[in-house]
């Protein structure tokens, strides 16, 4: 008899992508979709319960359909409608998982679990180590918003895994997701026509496709290959790192340095008509920034993205809007700029790069 995966989340478009996926694998006999409104999008030969997983009726729902395999997705930073609250995006992301969760501990056919996370458990602070670990501890917890979310997300799974030994447990920790149709805080950061950013800082970001996303998510529900193991905490990323400057660039979007309060202001007025997600923590990422090791991705998981870092904004910028300047035209405005920066030192002789010094253009 084939698994039975119930994945939550199924009306967002990553969560029906994964069930159309994973639907395809030989050993999936059915695939139950669950959310609290019918999706939009197809979902192949899935079937689509229409439940919230903040109530305790998806105790039944896992017991009904002989559940052996938990994919939860329903981990957001962003609302599932325009009109959604950041309030309830908290209680779907903690008050859900507490319940599914304690559906899973009562259902006996459970023996797989895999949890949608992000790095933002590692928080964002100014004396952050340079690159972030699975076992690294954070020097500042995050205070609020999504990273705060995914956090007690994380300590509600852990107790689970205390009390079901016997289900294997995976949490992956993606970074920035983006892609042509993903839905996420930086992807509607991006999206703005002029990008506020903090006076003085320029912070490295790392990101994740969202074809790499499902297929990783596919590749943990799955019994490991030989010589890998699913189960543990794995950060997922692509390979390399952009500074943000380097990203809007490459986006075609101007960016107006602003000082922390008055960001913090934009923000919460951007938030306020539902345009993006400008919580605390999502301004101390775009001060301080955040990279992580995925060393045990590989090495251990088993996984290899496709997109680096790089391709995978690529992409994004490929169905995103026109900026205010073509990015080829503000690249070569940068560039230009730049270059008669550096004219007085080339006429004496000199450059900046002979001193040790380094220029971001």
């Amino acid at each position: 008899m084939g698994k039975v995966v119930l994945v939550t989340g199924a009306a967002r478009q990553l969560g029906g992508r994964f069930v159309r996926r994973v639907q395809r694998d030989p050993d999936v006999d059915r695939v139950i979709g669950v959310d609290v409104v019918r999706p939009v999008h197809e979902l192949g030969d899935a079937e689509f319960v229409r439940a919230d997983i903040r109530q305790p009726t998806i105790s039944k729902v896992l017991v009904e359909h002989d559940v052996d395999t938990v994919v939860h997705m329903d981990v957001h930073g962003t609302p599932l409608s325009p009109r959604g609250s950041r309030t309830a995006v908290k209680e779907t992301n903690v008050i859900g998982t507490m319940q599914l969760l304690g559906g899973c501990q009562k259902a006996p056919r459970v023996r797989r679990l895999v949890v949608k996370s992000s790095i933002g458990v590692y928080g964002s602070a100014p004396r952050d180590p340079a690159v972030f670990d699975e076992n690294t501890p954070s020097k500042a917890l995050p205070s609020g918003g999504f990273a705060k979310d995914v956090v007690e997300v994380e300590g509600y799974v852990r107790g689970f895994a205390r009390r079901r030994p016997d289900v294997s447990v995976t949490v992956l920790r993606f970074a920035q997701l983006l892609g042509p149709t993903v839905d996420s805080p930086m992807g509607d950061y991006f999206s703005l026509p002029v990008l506020p950013t903090v006076l003085g800082y320029d912070p490295r970001l790392q990101f994740v496709h969202e074809d790499d996303a499902v297929e990783v998510l596919r590749l943990a529900s799955r019994e490991p290959a030989r010589g890998t193991f699913s189960a543990g905490t794995f950060n997922i990323a692509g390979d390399g790192v952009l500074l943000l400057s380097q990203c809007a660039r490459r986006l075609g979007r101007p960016t107006v340095p602003m000082l922390l309060p008055a960001i913090r202001w934009g923000g919460s007025a951007l938030r306020s008509v539902g345009l993006t997600d400008f919580s605390p923590e999502q301004v101390r990422l775009l001060t301080h920034g955040r990279v992580v090791r995925t060393a045990r991705m590989r090495d251990v998981l088993g996984f290899t993205p496709r997109f680096t870092t790089a391709e995978a904004l690529a992409d994004f910028g490929r169905a995103l809007d026109a900026g205010l300047l073509p990015p080829e035209r503000w690249a070569g405005a940068v560039d230009r700029v730049a270059a008669r920066l550096d004219a007085p030192y080339e006429y004496a002789g000199e450059h900046p790069a002979e001193e040790g010094q380094h220029r971001h253009g």
